[in-house]
């Protein structure tokens, strides 16, 4: 797709997922394009090379689990280049996010692109999951297909307030990890999303912050 034909994916994409696109940073948006395209060509930071895709794939991915974020303390666990964490602080400038992630390269591109795109809302560790020890717990906790479900349960938990939720992003429904869910005894909702643009299937699941050990 041009370059030039962006601006109007992005507004399709919001309007699709029933978002003013009034009310989004839209340049923002494209800047984040702009920089995670840069940095792929040196340090392969996504696999996504095209614009239009990046665009769909990452942007309005992450934009889809918007209605799932009712939270004023966010943690993104093992944010990669951002996402969703990032595009949802850039769409919720009232909420904080915390961006986690272990690797040294993709925290650089992190702490890069909060500068540039002016992000006060958000803040960059690196540091693994399981070693990370926040003086406050957050209200939600979410992460794009890092982890089996219940592994990702598991990093979660310690991070989440009791009234809070933990939210995984995740493509196929993986009837093995939900069964281990309900073997367990965890308490879960699962969601249907569509991605404007995408074809494959996109699920969230909602696990409640109460079922925490």
């Amino acid at each position: 797709m041009p370059e030039q034909d962006l601006p109007a994916q992005l507004q399709r994409g919001l309007q699709a997922l029933g978002e003013d696109p009034a009310a989004h940073p839209c340049d923002a948006y494209l800047a984040y394009i702009d920089l995670l395209s840069q940095w792929t060509r040196a340090y392969s930071l996504t696999g996504i090379k095209d614009k239009g895709k990046m665009l769909s794939h990452h942007i309005l991915d992450s934009l889809a689990v918007l209605p799932y974020i009712k939270a004023a303390s966010c943690l993104d666990i093992g944010s990669g280049a951002g996402l969703p964490g990032l595009i949802l602080a850039l769409a919720r400038p009232d909420q904080h996010w915390l961006l986690l992630d272990s690797n040294k390269k993709k925290v650089r591109f992190l702490n890069q692109a909060v500068m540039e795109l002016k992000l006060g809302n958000v803040e960059v560790a690196c540091i693994r999951a399981e070693h990370y020890q926040p003086d406050q717990k957050f209200s939600t906790v979410i992460s794009r297909a890092l982890t089996s479900l219940m592994n990702f349960r598991k990093l979660a938990s310690p991070l989440v307030q009791k009234q809070g939720l933990i939210l995984a992003m995740k493509g196929l429904q993986q009837e093995d990890e939900l069964k281990e869910l309900e073997v367990a005894g965890i308490s879960f909702t699962l969601h249907e999303i569509t991605v404007p643009e995408m074809t494959a299937q996109r699920h969230i699941v909602v696990i409640n912050g109460q079922s925490t050990d």
